[in-house]
């Protein structure tokens, strides 16, 4: 769907021709790479690249010049590249549209229809690269998810190398085993087992056997037990129309009936509706939460806080309990978390030996420079090549590492960082989680990149954040779940939400999903 065009990018499309620029401001040196008489060494491939960020503090902003750092300087000796690097907030892409000074690459948080890309694939800024990567990078072809290229395509034809994600689940459910020890039950593998071991944490005087949040934030492994996540990226094909899953009457009012019993039976807070992200944390760490949902990436972490704050305890990813259905688990992440696109004006052997780059990234010697940095400085390795890592031990090193495996690794699986990960045994746990369990969980759905124009037009309707529902319904959810209007009445809150705009967001969701115009599939395959 081609969107309209953003006042500044009319202004930059109206000027004279784009030219392909460098971060400095100063047109860069374009020449193609060339053997060295004197050396016999191709010369490095000259370009200008910006690295999306979403915050103004970080390594970044603490060096110079990022072009003589000794990261961005290994990166171009191991890639045989010069590069003119930049980082720059993604809220200011437009100013950078308007001043007509594109860098050769571009990278930008999320796909091609986001908000900070002002219209810029749609109007041809930058170059489709299908051609180019079936020459230059067949292992990032095969390696990357159809998901995630199908978001970074526009008109049929790729315009960006995706950061992706091979397993789009990445959400878990937490328990704390040594209560379950104690009550000599098994993990909960149903809705109704879920239960019966929050009851028995309560007996066990565990103040809040679920830990719940507002906004069903981090709270919602009931409603995804029975399939109803009102997320954006929720949507499914029922008779012919696209429509948010909320619309199972049946299995909303099952859903929104146990969160009433956890309610009534004191297994979740009283004030769950008004939980913020800092309480939800904190009551987690001070070891009075028995179950809850959070990123299986924070395992390690919620170890540590737990045995500091009850010495014993233990922490364990579970297989989040299933619905009459057989399903469970929470919402699949979109598959691309940045995307980076050649400015159309960077001469095709230049172009070539980018998308060369990027296929490296995904190489083993990259994953080892990104993940762990320079051999003898950052690590060493012992006379069986096993790697001894020099863990951050200050912000500042945290930053800086941050910077080379986050930042600048531009283009790899962003699902976990598997070599880091096995230095240690609560590592070694995580990666267990994301592949015994994770895998074999979460629900797919429809979602649209970019989002629907319908979304804008009634806010209300529309999920505000990824993993957070639609006011109105989430205001009914919570009324419902309190004992102050039927859970019966859900007939008549869809009946509200169609003629509040539903109709219209159901109207232009169909559309796009019978054209295939940036609506996504969003599954584990």
């Amino acid at each position: 769907m081609k969107k309209t065009l953003s006042l500044s990018l009319a202004v930059l499309m109206t000027a004279s021709a784009l030219t392909a620029c460098s971060t400095d401001g100063k047109v860069a040196d374009k020449a193609t790479p060339q053997s060295s008489a004197a050396s016999g060494k191709k010369e490095p491939t000259k370009f200008s690249i910006l690295y999306p960020t979403t915050v103004n503090t970080g390594y970044h902003t603490t060096v110079p010049d990022l072009n003589k750092d000794k990261w961005i300087l290994k990166l171009e000796e191991l890639t045989n590249t010069d590069m003119n690097v930049k980082v720059m907030e993604d809220s200011k892409f437009g100013l950078m549209f308007a001043s007509n000074e594109i860098p050769d690459v571009v990278g930008s948080i999320g796909g091609p229809g986001s908000k900070s890309m002002s219209g810029s694939v749609e109007n041809g800024v930058f170059m489709p690269l299908d051609e180019l990567l079936k020459q230059n990078a067949p292992n990032l072809m095969k390696l990357i998810p159809k998901a995630a290229w199908d978001s970074v395509s526009y008109n049929g034809k790729i315009y960006g190398v995706p950061e992706f994600l091979s397993n789009p689940s990445r959400r878990s459910t937490y328990i704390r085993t040594d209560l379950l020890e104690k009550t000599g039950l098994q993990a909960p593998k149903t809705v109704d087992e879920f239960l019966n071991v929050l009851r028995a944490f309560k007996k066990l005087g565990v103040e809040n056997p679920y830990q719940m949040r507002e906004n069903f934030k981090y709270a919602d492994v009931i409603l995804g037990a029975f399939d109803v996540l009102p997320y954006k990226d929720q949507f499914e094909l029922v008779n012919g129309q696209v429509v948010p899953k909320f619309f199972d009457v049946e299995n909303v009012q099952k859903a929104l009936a146990t969160y009433k019993t956890m309610y009534d039976e004191g297994l979740i807070p009283k004030e769950f509706a008004t939980i913020s992200s800092t309480d939800f944390t904190k009551s987690i760490e001070a070891g009075k939460a028995g179950i809850w949902s959070q990123n299986a990436s924070g395992l390690p972490g919620y170890r540590t806080k737990a045995q500091q704050a009850v010495p014993g305890s233990k922490v364990d990813i579970i297989a989040s309990p299933k619905g009459p259905e057989g399903k469970g688990g929470y919402f699949y992440y979109a598959p691309v978390i940045r995307t980076f696109y050649i400015n159309k004006n960077v001469k095709p052997e230049t172009a070539a030996n980018i998308i060369k780059m990027f296929e490296w990234m995904i190489s083993p010697e990259a994953e080892t420079f990104f993940t762990f940095g320079i051999e003898g400085d950052t690590y060493t390795k012992d006379s069986s090549g096993k790697i001894n890592y020099k863990f951050p031990t200050t912000k500042e090193q945290t930053d800086e590492e941050g910077f080379r495996s986050g930042t600048m690794w531009a283009v790899h699986d962003s699902t976990y960082n598997k070599p880091r990960l096995l230095l240690n045994e609560d590592g070694k746990a995580t990666l267990k989680a994301f592949d015994e369990v994770l895998t074999k969980e979460g629900l797919p759905g429809i979602g649209f990149y970019p989002d629907l124009s319908s979304f804008a037009k009634f806010p209300d309707l529309a999920a505000p954040q990824p993993d957070v529902g639609p006011k109105l319904i989430i205001d009914h959810m919570i009324k419902m779940i309190y004992g102050k209007e039927p859970i019966s009445d859900w007939p008549k809150v869809i009946e509200e939400y169609k003629s509040k705009g539903g109709n219209e967001i159901i109207k232009e969701a169909t559309d796009r999903w019978n054209k295939k115009q940036g609506a996504i599939m969003l599954d584990n395959k």
